[in-house]
Order: structure tokens, then sequence, then C-alpha cells
């Protein structure tokens, strides 16, 4: 039997009891992968035992250090991340916690000898605009209420560069930037869900008015987390140094076209939609090229939105605990 380019491989995922962590670690396990879960304070979503999961704090060397132990492949999957609120009123919140935890991660990495890191950056590098944005188009200029959390992002790629590009031994190094991930395992909490879990919340507990952030008409690509698990480990198995990737659909959508289908999803259609410009939103256009992942991974979304909410509003009513 032909082992696969994964087969054995000894994986660290930082961030294995997040929305991503959760949904990549059975598809690097698919892979023949051998995981290691890197947890802090919160719970395990859901533990598996081929996993061997470690507690380690991040923002601290010693932590880094552990995590890092015997590891060829490092994804750096955990962050501090909330929804538009928080990045409206606090956006500060995203900056220290982060930018510590990547510097020390990439450090602890390099000397621990680790083959490549993995480093999931964000499409908020990308300029405002209706352009489609491929992985050329990080200038450096961001739309205004990113402009923290963007800043961050770039900046901790270019240190994840930094290490493959400029060290005397080598690391290879692959930057992520995904499209608006939802599904199974997201944060649905009200403080730090996101524009589709939050209102899939609202949806299933029939809130009326069926209350919908700005005026509903942000276009936004959104890709569903199995899609993305899949073309992150594909991405994992390239053999190649330096790479940055865009994971999307490719195809964007306005929220005015997702609301129907959430309704739809949790039987409530008899829903009264309220659009609330007063609240928080954030940029009103993003469209995001996935030319490249095709060509390199052979890979492209197969769970269009109809199918990808009907499974998070079916997951969301059969998880009490991812409620919270």
């Amino acid at each position: 039997m032909t082992r696969g380019p994964l087969e054995g491989a000894r994986v660290t995922v930082a961030g294995a009891a997040g929305f991503i962590g959760t949904n990549l670690i059975p598809e690097l396990l698919l892979a023949g992968a051998q995981v290691r879960g890197i947890t802090h304070s919160r719970p395990l979503q859901s533990a598996n035992s081929e996993v061997e999961y470690i507690q380690a704090d991040l923002t601290t060397a010693d932590g880094c250090g552990r995590a890092v132990k015997d590891t060829d492949i490092f994804v750096m999957a955990a962050a501090n991340s909330s929804g538009a609120q928080v990045m409206a009123s606090k956006p500060l919140t995203h900056l220290t916690p982060n930018i510590v935890m990547n510097a020390l991660t990439l450090e602890a990495a390099y000397e621990a000898g680790v083959s490549k890191y993995c480093f999931l950056s964000s499409n908020t590098v990308y300029p405002p605009g209706d352009k489609v944005m491929t992985e050329n188009d990080a200038t450096g200029e961001f739309f205004e209420s990113y402009n923290v959390v963007a800043g961050m992002k770039l900046y901790s790629e270019q240190m994840v560069q930094h290490y493959s590009s400029l060290s005397g031994k080598s690391m290879d190094t692959l930057i992520i930037r995904p499209a608006n991930l939802y599904g199974p395992f997201d944060k649905f909490s009200p403080r730090e869900s996101k524009v589709i879990p939050a209102l899939v919340r609202r949806a299933v507990a029939r809130e009326a008015p069926f209350l919908v952030w700005g005026d509903g008409r942000d276009i936004k690509d959104f890709l569903f987390i199995s899609d993305f698990v899949v073309g992150l480990v594909k991405s994992l198995s390239l053999d190649l140094k330096n790479e940055i990737i865009n994971l999307a659909s490719g195809e964007s959508i306005s929220l005015r076209d997702i609301v129907p289908k959430i309704l739809r999803s949790a039987d409530y259609e008899s829903a009264t939609v309220a659009f609330d410009s007063d609240k928080p939103t954030m940029i009103p256009v993003r469209r995001i090229s996935n030319i490249k992942a095709k060509k390199l991974l052979a890979w492209e979304a197969s769970v269009g939105p109809d199918e990808g909410i009907r499974r998070t509003v079916e997951w969301y009513k059969n998880n009490p605990s991812g409620q919270a």
C-alpha cells in the first residue's frame, strides 16, 4: 500500500479545543498522522483516544517548548478571537496575546528542529475593495475596523517568513488565509460568535424580530469547515517552502441571501427580519481567489451554503454544549 504524505508524521495542533482544531484533528488522523493536541483554558469539545493532549500556556516559553517537542509539523490554530462587537469595542484584545503566542511558538519550533510551521492567518490582511484578492494582494492597507487584527496577522506572517527565508537552518513555513469559516464546533455565544453562528443561534431561539446587524448587504466568502480542513491537510502535504495559500470558496454571497437559508434550515421562515444599521458590522465586500489552491492542491469547496448551513443548524440544535 502506498503511504500518504502525512502517514506517520508527528503533527501538533495548537488550539485543539477550538473550532478549527476540533475539526482538523479527525482529518489529520484519517491522513495517518500521529497527532498531538495543545489546549489551554478552554475544555475539549471532542476528545479522541488516538490523540496525545497536552495543556500548555503558549504565552510562555516553557509552554511552547513542551508543545513543539518531538514534532514534525506544527499547526498554529490557537488564537484570541471574537466577533464583530468585540472587534469594534475592544480591538486591542487581539493584539498582545496573539503576537506573543505567534512569536514564541515560532521560536520554539525553530529551536526544536520542527520541519514545518503552519500559521493560520486571515483574509482581513487584504485591503478594502471589491477586487478578487489573490495571495499577492496584501498591501498593508486594511479595512478600518480590521486595523488591529489585520495588522497583527500580517506582522505575524512576516515573522513566519523570516524564520523560513532568513534563518540559518531550514524550517519550511506555510501561511493559510481562510475565507469566513463556519460549521460545527464554532463559537455560538453572543460575545464570541461571528455572523453565521450568531444568526443560527437567533434563528433556533426563534428570536422575534429576527435581528441582523447592519443592512444585510455585506458580501463575504463563506467556507464550510469540512472543506477547509480537507484543504488544510492537503496544504500540509506540500513539499514547498515559504508558501501562502488562500482557502476559500471563490464565490461570495450577501447576508441577505444567507438569512433565508438559515431561517429555512431552522424551520423559522415566518420570522420578521429586522436590520439594525446601528450595530457594528465589518467589511462590506470581500472576494477571495481560490485559483492557487485549485492548481497546487487540486482542491475546491464541495459543500455549498445551503448544505453547509443545514448541517450547522442541525449540529447546533443537537449540541447544547455548543450553545454557551
